[in-house]
């Protein structure tokens, strides 16, 4: 089924996936590569409608109604966006996917792991990234960043959830970062640095076809 590159972009809010996925997109397309550069929660109409849902700080949800969401959510993203860019050849990255929902709503909420591991394939339909990079915040740093962003931006109802539950989920993407099939990078250095290394593996993943 797969023809193109599928490259996700993991870690906890404020990380700088999206500043690195747009760098890569940038260098991918001055090497003649077809790019779709997309993120989840969202990634279609209908999933972006799930996604102000879930980031409303208004919104009044349960773990359990929380993970269905994301789930809803990333079946539809998968089916109309990514799988299509695939059989298109093009390079897909993905700000979050499927690690995502095992840090926030299973270490994060505490929801069954198996559970939600389980819903997450079936949402995928088994659909699996050539390479999944977990950035790795140092919790000094990502305390920084998370005041910073906060004073500009404002919380939304993810973020805004207790300093212990943030804590979990940085804590979750330690623990992913080790797992196998996962490339770790150390989200504390610079933008170009992190771009580098980046670039490094993605060299590396490409040279494998």
């Amino acid at each position: 089924m797969k023809k193109g590159y599928f490259i996700v972009l993991e870690g906890p809010d404020r990380s700088g996936k999206s500043t690195q996925a747009a760098l890569l997109k940038k260098h991918l397309e001055s090497k003649n590569y077809q790019v779709t550069i997309t993120r989840e929660p969202g990634g279609t109409h209908l999933s972006e409608q799930i996604r102000k849902i879930l980031l409303d700080p208004k919104s009044n949800i349960e773990p359990m109604t929380e993970l269905f969401l994301y789930e809803t959510s990333r079946i539809k993203h998968t089916l109309e966006k990514i799988i299509p860019a695939l059989k298109s050849k093009k390079v897909v990255i993905c700000d979050r996917y499927t690690l995502s929902t095992v840090a926030y709503q299973g270490y994060g909420r505490g929801l069954d792991l198996k559970t939600v591991k389980t819903l997450n394939t079936i949402a995928t339909l088994g659909l699996k990234p050539d390479l999944t990079i977990v950035f790795d915040i140092p919790d000094k740093i990502f305390a920084q960043r998370e005041r910073l962003a906060q004073k500009v931006f404002g919380p939304d109802r993810i973020e805004s959830a207790s300093a212990a539950f943030r804590k979990r989920v940085n804590n979750a993407y330690k623990i992913l970062a080790r797992q196998k099939g996962v490339t770790r990078i150390d989200g504390g250095s610079s933008v170009d640095e992190i771009h580098n290394e980046i670039l490094t593996h993605v060299a590396k993943m490409l040279s494998k076809r």
